[in-house]
């Protein structure tokens, strides 16, 4: 059983930067493929980015270029910094463990508790 805690959400303006964490526990990190969702009022939880067992990395379309994905097995977290953040990136933010590199949320068997991001405009 992993467990996953994320941590470094908070308030920021529109153009700003934060970094999210998720410390994972409980299980052998290097055999998940580890990813970020989100999900905003109102709407579906959506695929932000994902990081292979081997650092392949694939995000959405709306974040490239402005969110990397990196994990560190020493310390068992994965991170996912976010820069020139606009409002619609709003959302309470999850990363997930997941058995094969994937970035449909039904493949993913572990999930944190989510941290929330509020863009201001």
């Amino acid at each position: 059983q992993v467990q996953l805690v994320e941590s470094g959400g908070g308030l920021v303006q529109a153009g700003g930067s934060l970094r999210l964490s998720c410390a994972a526990s409980g299980g052998t990190f290097s055999n998940y493929a580890m990813g970020w969702f989100r999900q905003a009022p109102g709407k579906e939880r959506e695929f932000v980015a994902v990081i292979s067992r081997t650092r392949i990395t694939s995000y959405a379309d709306s974040v490239k270029g402005r969110f990397t994905i990196s994990r560190d097995a020493a310390k068992n977290t994965v991170f996912l910094q976010m820069n020139s953040l606009k409002s619609e990136d709003t959302a309470v933010y999850y990363c997930a463990a997941a058995p094969g590199y994937s970035g449909d949320y039904r493949d993913y068997r572990y999930w944190g508790q989510g941290t929330q991001v509020t863009v201001s405009s």
